[in-house]
């Protein structure tokens, strides 16, 4: 199963039980499980436009891409990866806070009483249905290693996080009802979603701080430590002046310009030598493939280095 097919999959899948969980919550006047089918929805929103990135990369890496978007992006569409990762976690915590203050809104008023038996048939099988997606979605990885197939497993795991916990939340305020502390029922719903919201809102914090960095063009730090390293053992081989080097992680792209500064006095090379002195440099940064932009010059001219 490729990349896009898994997505398609896992959109629909998203949207069905979605809409299912919304009109469930306003039958069983739960606003905690509306919620859940809104966060899916926004999920699900998400994951179409990961689709839609995942599918513009796959075809830029097409020997002739052709159309008016590859003539208009020529540099490729690595860039838009960590966008939608970090709107997308953006949207989520967002999300999230806008049910907290509900949720503390209504305990102030005293809660609210639903139907806990429907409630519970629901939060259950949402459950059994979220969690399945993300042990299938996560195996699937395996191969892929996509990062947004990684996020959609994680979003998987987190509403099956969420919808057991509303379930366990449902049993316990079912069976307040058949005690003398009946009136704790009503602040069940406000409670669980409050504090279900609590635990999710940190969680996509890690993808918004990556996709930041991306976005920003920090330097990986080992990547750079690498390729420095390539490019000592270049310049300590082909007797070079020095190296500089430029590098930046954009998604799953990889972006590398290494510039080697070659004496003035050095002896002439062939074009044909100049080009296996690039083949031997690539060769040993390793990652050849779609995702990776290299760029490798010789100049005597430091400035143009710089």
């Amino acid at each position: 199963m490729t990349e896009q097919s898994l997505l398609k999959l896992s959109i629909a899948v998203t949207v069905i039980l979605a809409l299912c969980g919304i009109g469930a919550g306003l039958y069983a006047a739960s606003f905690a499980v509306v919620f859940d089918g809104i966060y899916s929805l926004t999920d699900a929103f998400m994951t179409m436009l990961a689709l839609m990135v995942a599918r513009l990369i796959a075809n830029s890496a097409l020997p002739n891409p052709g159309g008016k978007l590859a003539e208009r992006f020529t540099m490729g569409f690595w860039h838009l990866e960590p966008m939608v990762l970090g709107l997308n976690g953006t949207l989520l915590i967002g999300a999230a806070i806008y049910a907290l203050i509900n949720a503390v809104d209504s305990l102030m008023d005293g809660g609210r009483m639903i139907a806990f038996d429907y409630a519970i048939i629901v939060t259950f099988f949402t459950f059994t249905v979220s969690l399945g997606m993300a042990l299938f979605i996560q195996r699937k990885n395996r191969t892929l290693k996509s990062a947004f197939v990684a996020l959609d497993a994680k979003s998987w795991l987190m509403s099956a996080m969420l919808s057991a916990s509303l379930f366990i939340a449902f049993v316990v305020g079912y069976a307040l009802l058949q005690s003398p502390y009946a009136w704790l029922a009503s602040y069940t719903d406000p409670a669980v979603l409050a504090l279900v919201c609590l635990v999710i809102i940190p969680m996509p914090f890690a993808n918004v701080k990556q996709a930041l960095a991306d976005i920003l063009l920090v330097t990986p730090a080992e990547f750079k430590q690498h390729v420095d390293k390539v490019a000592r053992n270049v310049v300590e081989k082909f007797g070079f002046s020095s190296h500089y080097s430029y590098v930046a992680r954009v998604g799953r792209g990889r972006q590398i310009e290494l510039f080697f500064i070659v004496p003035k006095n050095a002896p002439a090379r062939r074009l044909e030598e100049w080009d296996a002195i690039r083949d031997q440099v690539g060769e040993a940064l390793g990652g050849e493939g779609h995702d990776r932009w290299l760029t490798i010059m010789f100049t005597t001219d430091e400035e143009w280095a710089i």
